[in-house]
């Protein structure tokens, strides 16, 4: 017997929220396994677009991005079922954990535990962000997708820009009409 697609959301989100050290960052290459790469629910194109809207909104990113997956694929049970598949993990975890991490904060092997966690989290965001990198090469050509990655670095973290208005901003000239080539703005608008 397959199990439902609410079962199948829930078990998808339960592993991300089991596995998703680092908080709600490090869970995107996990959603992304799952969501695109063993369920099908989106393509990688759906779900950049699902990522860059997300990142725009407030709120945690571990709670958004299942909030509108689970939506997508079961409706409104859909929705609840993923959030609280992902941040049940988490609410029992720092309760239990967070109690015992004080508690014996000092011990080498805990400091240290939680040190190595954090080279796996930083391999993980490097892999997401060269297949996003290796996408947007594809779509824009490296000249245009190098462009944008520095005027956004530069706009972030040269002018400490949010990165919800660049973002903002992207998605807004995305949807302006083109320009036609030799033509002036005032004859494109007619």
């Amino acid at each position: 017997m397959t199990p439902s697609p609410q079962g199948k959301l829930f078990f998808s989100f339960l592993r991300i929220g089991l596995l998703g050290f680092g908080g709600g960052p490090s869970m995107i290459p996990l959603v992304h396994q799952e969501v695109v790469k063993r369920h099908a629910w989106m393509s990688d194109e759906e779900f950049a677009d699902v990522l860059a809207i997300a990142n725009t909104l407030p709120g945690p990113i571990a709670t958004k991005m299942p909030g509108y997956i689970g939506f997508r694929v079961g409706g409104t049970l859909g929705c609840i079922n993923a959030v609280l598949a992902v941040i049940l993990p988490m609410i029992i975890a720092m309760i239990l954990l967070l109690g015992l991490f004080s508690r014996y904060r000092e011990v080498s092997w805990i400091h240290g535990m939680g040190q190595g966690v954090v080279p796996v989290v930083m391999v993980m965001m490097a892999q997401l962000t060269w297949d996003f990198m290796n996408k947007s090469r594809l779509a824009l050509g490296w000249a245009v997708s190098l462009l944008m990655a520095g005027v956004a670095g530069g706009l972030i973290y040269g002018l400490g820009i949010h990165p919800g208005l660049v973002i903002g901003a992207l998605l807004v000239a995305a949807m302006l009409p083109p320009l036609a080539k030799g033509k002036t703005t005032e004859e494109a608008a007619r």
